[in-house]
């Protein structure tokens, strides 16, 4: 076995080949790959002080080393030649340097590969509004708006601006040309990106996370005046996403944000990944779409969020679908165990009536 020292291209290299999504380096620990949600440790030595300075600190420019000296963290991205870009937090813990790298995918997977429903392209082909997908960390709604935006960049001549915390998918321009601009490295926050993104001239505007009512407020604002904003919430159905927006701000602001939502508000689509059955296919997503229809319009115009659920499932000439109906599309298709559909599914005895033909309201049978 050599005795040359361990090097950090290398260790990309491995990460790359292995289909790793993150490569952690720990002293005391061999360097550490996540490969399908799992974290895996290589089988070689444990990492030495001397091998992770002497592997990270030449990442680091003077004013990084600084950065790192004062706040015990740095952010930044590093391409390695002939083997793909990475996201990188080098932080201190007990004394000693560690690295987290997120591998920046290259080859976003189509509606087709994510097995995603086809109302996405009608979504993806509207010219302005706000467009929201939601789903709890982990569900793949960052991948769902890698897809989205890659068609848009296929089938539009436009401009395209992306926010995002971190970039994970480097998107080159095809017929739109797009600008990806990473919070922490190419900006300093989600807020002052969109203070200055409308002046950028762009057509299409992704928020990477709209965590806060002034994040929120301001893709609101994009949508407003003509742009197509892609955004992602924290919330694990359409029905909780439509309420986490309202929450962002005061009550006396409800009655103005359900105005311009009935207005602006394009489609929500929440997810959650389920293990597949299907050969070659680990996850696949079961997903609720909504679809600003003038139905929707008057259940937000009259405050009767109760009645979205309902309306999404007598919506399904427009397109629209629950989770149940999805579930129960996986488990018929043979996508996913019907064990798995029902430990997630909203109502399980909704899916089981689902699966014997019979559709369920919230009143009861509906036919």
């Amino acid at each position: 076995m050599t005795n040359e020292p361990l090097k950090l291209d290398t260790l990309f290299s491995v990460a790359t080949k292995h289909n790793a999504s993150d490569l952690h380096i720990k002293v005391g620990k061999p360097p550490l790959l996540r490969i399908g949600g799992t974290v895996r440790a290589l089988e070689i030595q444990a990492l030495s002080t001397e091998d992770t300075e002497r592997m990270l600190f030449p990442l680091l420019s003077e004013d990084q080393h600084k950065h790192l000296d004062k706040l015990g963290a740095v952010d930044f991205a590093y391409s390695a030649a002939g083997i793909g870009r990475f996201r990188i937090n080098v932080y201190r813990q007990r004394g000693s340097l560690s690295m987290a790298a997120r591998r920046v995918l290259t080859n976003v997977p189509s509606f087709e590969e994510l097995n995603l429903p086809a109302v996405l392209r009608k979504i993806a082909d509207y010219a302005q509004g706000l467009v929201v997908v939601s789903g709890i960390t982990g569900s793949g709604k960052s991948t769902t708006l890698a897809a989205m935006l890659d068609y848009i960049n296929e089938t539009r001549r436009c401009h395209i601006v992306t926010i995002e915390d971190p970039i994970e998918y480097l998107l080159p321009d095809k017929k739109a040309f797009v600008d990806q601009r990473e919070v922490g490295i190419d900006v300093p926050s989600f807020k002052m990106a969109l203070k200055h993104v409308v002046r950028q001239d762009p057509d299409v505007i992704l928020v990477g996370e709209m965590r806060d009512q002034e994040t929120f407020a301001a893709g609101l604002s994009a949508a407003e005046t003509g742009h197509l904003v892609l955004g992602t919430l924290h919330s694990s159905s359409v029905a909780s996403t439509f309420g986490r927006i309202l929450d962002f701000f005061p009550p006396a602001q409800h009655e103005s944000i359900r105005t311009s939502l009935q207005f602006n508000l394009r489609a929500i689509m929440s997810q959650k990944l389920l293990p597949s059955t299907k050969e070659g296919v680990s996850v696949v997503p079961a997903t609720e779409v909504m679809l600003m229809t003038p139905i929707m319009r008057k259940l937000i115009k009259d405050g009767e969020d109760n009645k979205i659920t309902d309306a999404i499932r007598g919506g399904t000439e427009e397109g629209m679908h629950d989770f149940t109906e999805s579930l129960k599309n996986l488990v018929l298709n043979g996508m996913v165990e019907m064990k798995e559909a029902l430990e997630v599914a909203p109502n399980e005895e909704a899916l089981r009536m689902a699966l014997k033909g019979i559709k369920m309201g919230s009143h009861g049978i509906l036919h």
